[in-house]
């Protein structure tokens, strides 16, 4: 987990600018599934990254314990930090917190870097009676746009370790079998963003961080390229998903 650590460091800047936050309908179900209030809850976010799910949680009344294995994705998540966020340097295999500590523990794009045995004993043993603990991604839906899909084709054709919607193999974490009582939400909702930013999420991801830069930077320049032609605005409408799971 340290190594993945150092993997995100790498990219941290393209991650803080470039990754998409979720919309509001996760939280209400988040609330809703899990039975938390998260006005005043406490939530360990485990693999906070930059802090995209734990400044939400934020601004919705909790407080949160942001967990995270890499030194330079967890300085961009203190720089923006409020009062009421605890950043702490921390593998989500190992928590450094006390037994029934937290009311919610989250795992956002992250649970699937984890032991999944060991990462859910520990969500479990940090958590209080009545506590639940949930998974979620933010997931485009190639399916759906024949440009997208050609997109994730020419990265599944140039990054050897890519792992997506190209690959018929690919499916959603498993997280939902760590759990004993479970309910899944699918979450739709549009991205409007533009190619440069879509670019900079693209650049944060550790298929592209196991890339030579010359090679990285080869591939953004053919997306881009691709994209500035089915694109000339410079705009894409980009069908997303956010995959929830959560178990009390």
């Amino acid at each position: 987990m340290r190594k993945l650590g150092r993997v995100f460091d790498s990219v941290a800047d393209a991650y803080d600018a470039g990754r998409p936050a979720y919309p509001d309908e996760l939280y209400r179900a988040l609330s809703e599934v899990s039975g938390v209030a998260l006005d005043g809850a406490t939530v360990v976010d485990v693999g906070a990254g930059t802090g995209i799910l734990t400044r939400a949680l934020r601004a919705r009344g909790s407080r949160v314990v942001a967990v995270d294995p890499g030194a330079e994705m967890l300085a961009r998540l203190i720089a923006r930090a409020e009062r009421g966020v605890a950043a702490v340097l921390a593998d989500g295999n190992a928590l450094p917190l006390a037994d029934g500590a937290a009311d919610l523990v989250t795992y956002a794009q992250s649970w699937h870097w984890l032991d999944p045995v060991v990462s859910i004993a520990e969500a479990r043993r940090v958590l209080r009676p009545g506590g639940a603990v949930a998974g979620c991604w933010n997931l485009a839906q190639a399916a759906q746009a024949g440009w997208l899909a050609a997109y994730e084709a020419r990265l599944a054709q140039a990054c050897p370790t890519y792992w997506g919607p190209a690959l018929e193999e690919w499916s959603v974490p498993p997280i939902a079998a760590a759990f004993e009582v479970v309910e899944e939400r699918w979450i739709p909702w549009t991205r409007l963003v533009g190619i440069e930013d879509f670019l900079l999420d693209l650049r944060s991801h550790s298929y592209m961080a196991a890339l030579s830069p010359e090679a990285a930077d080869e591939l953004v320049g053919w997306q881009r390229a691709e994209l500035e032609r089915e694109f000339p605005a410079g705009v894409l409408s980009v069908p997303m998903r956010v995959y929830l799971a959560v178990g009390r």
